[in-house]
């Protein structure tokens, strides 16, 4: 009896709590909106919500089980394809959702709402691209190297540099993350406080309803399988990152004319013109010198940098031109080994270091962190094998680069189409460079934020009745019941 009755009591405890929670979970639910409110496009935020823990969740147990498990296994690479394929669902559905909300000019009443979740919107691009960059592939370098030509852009480089992948996988699964939190609560919040946003317009009739929330966890559950099955149908596949090794084995006369490049200071990198972290360095210092004391520290030959060095100016300027025309002429790395042409025999022993796989180490030990990557993809960059190899799967800004993520071609970052276009447009204007294209980036991302704040472009979606999209008789029963009226 005395065991019933303590079991009983826990049942009773058990089914308390459980009421709790209910009722707790039921508290912080719309009840009642417009007519139109049940409407699938004005209930994207819940979906919103519902791909947020999904992603949180799968993210979750990628960091859990590392990049070997989500880039290698069966099992990883599925829960990384939901990941990428809820990332895109997530974006996707939020476009639809400040889409829908422009048209229907929602600013004008909740104007804080609107600002939150312009905020919500960069955070999410963001996010995405931080992802992408962290993928440890070679799309990854890719969307690395893109990227850090638009924060630069921005003035941010020295804060946010995509090639450093422990700082951007902080950013990724901690700083972004829960800076969303704090958003989509407040933002939820904000509307579930003030109810759903009712029309503005006096001639668009409406009446409050209450919300189907069964309607809605079907909805829901569509979507999640929708995921599902694009994850299983379309993997995400993994294309090994593209090393040093690698190009100086496929192209050994590009990498030791790369070597050139960097020790003249005539690469891209060495000429950057946002002179700002994470490119200010010395190539001549990071890709040549301190890479060939360490061959010759190992195999004990002449020091050909300093038989160059103590040359005349006019000496090194023949110098590096024989040189140039050798490795132009495709000429062999074994052969310029024994060259009397100090530069040749120079960047013919780094290209052989590089071929044995010493070369890479190397570089990666001259930064701080083993997850900097920002020597090796700016060297793979000087020399164009990075993106000749990234053309092979779509990758190139002129393929409308820093799209794909490595699912088919129709997973694309398609948001930034409007930013290629423009590096492809301003890529042959001297004056022009990556300071002017972030500028416009950032100038339209606050435009977006304050909109409710700018006169003349918050009228815009009024003026061009834009609310007819949303608000007409297949979304708002009451116009269709007042046109039915009109027809008897």
């Amino acid at each position: 009896m005395a065991r019933s009755a303590r079991v009983d009591g826990a049942n009773v405890q058990n089914r308390g709590a459980s009421d709790q929670l209910k009722s707790l979970y039921d508290d912080n639910l719309i009840h009642t909106g417009p007519s139109y409110g049940n409407n699938f496009f004005f209930t994207i935020g819940v979906y919103l919500i519902e791909l947020f823990v999904v992603l949180g969740a799968t993210g979750l147990i990628m960091v859990l089980f590392g990049p070997y498990w989500w880039d290698m296994s069966a099992a990883g690479t599925f829960v990384r394809s939901v990941h990428l394929w809820a990332a895109e669902a997530f974006v996707t559905l939020m476009f639809v959702h400040l889409f829908v909300n422009f048209c229907t000019s929602a600013f004008r009443k909740k104007r804080l709402v609107w600002i939150i979740g312009g905020m919500m919107f960069a955070a999410v691009l963001f996010e995405f691209a931080f992802g992408v960059g962290i993928g440890g592939s070679l799309v990854s370098q890719a969307n690395q190297q893109a990227g850090s030509d638009l924060w630069n852009g921005m003035g941010l480089g020295f804060w946010i540099n995509p090639m450093n992948s422990g700082a951007v996988f902080g950013w990724h699964v901690a700083i972004v993350p829960l800076l969303l939190v704090v958003l989509i609560l407040s933002h939820y919040s904000l509307v579930r406080k003030a109810g759903l946003n009712t029309p503005y317009r006096k001639d668009i009739p409406y009446s409050i309803v209450p919300i189907n929330h069964r309607t809605l966890y079907k909805r829901m559950a569509y979507v999640l399988v929708v995921v599902v099955l694009l994850a299983l149908l379309f993997s995400a596949p993994y294309i090994p990152p593209l090393t040093i090794g690698e190009a100086a084995q496929a192209h050994p006369d590009t990498v030791a004319m790369t070597f050139l490049k960097e020790f003249n200071g005539s690469s891209a990198t060495a000429t950057y013109l946002d002179t700002i972290d994470p490119y200010s360095f010395n190539t001549s210092s990071a890709y040549v010198s301190v890479p060939y004391s360490v061959y010759l520290n190992l195999t004990h030959s002449q020091n050909e940098e300093a038989r160059f060095l103590a040359e005349n100016r006019s000496d090194r300027s023949r110098t590096l031109a024989q040189a140039y025309a050798y490795f132009d002429a495709n000429g062999t790395v074994s052969k310029g080994m024994n060259s009397s042409n100090p530069m040749i025999v120079m960047a013919s022993s780094l290209t052989y270091m590089a071929q044995v796989g010493a070369y890479q180490p190397v570089l990666q030990g001259e930064v701080m962190s083993g997850n900097n990557d920002t020597y090796v993809i700016r060297f793979l960059y000087d020399s164009g094998i990075l993106w000749a190899e990234a053309s092979r799967y779509g990758l190139s800004v002129p393929q409308w680069g820093m799209l794909k993520v490595g699912a088919p071609p129709w997973s694309l970052q398609y948001w930034l189409i409007p930013y290629n276009l423009l590096q492809i447009q301003t890529a042959n204007i001297p004056w022009w460079n990556d300071v002017e294209n972030g500028s416009i980036g950032a100038v339209t991302l606050l435009i977006l934020v304050f909109l409710p704040y700018i006169p003349g472009l918050r009228e815009v979606p009024d003026r061009l009745r834009l609310y007819k999209l949303f608000w007409n008789k297949y979304t708002i029963p009451d116009m269709k019941n007042a046109k039915r009226k009109r027809g008897r």
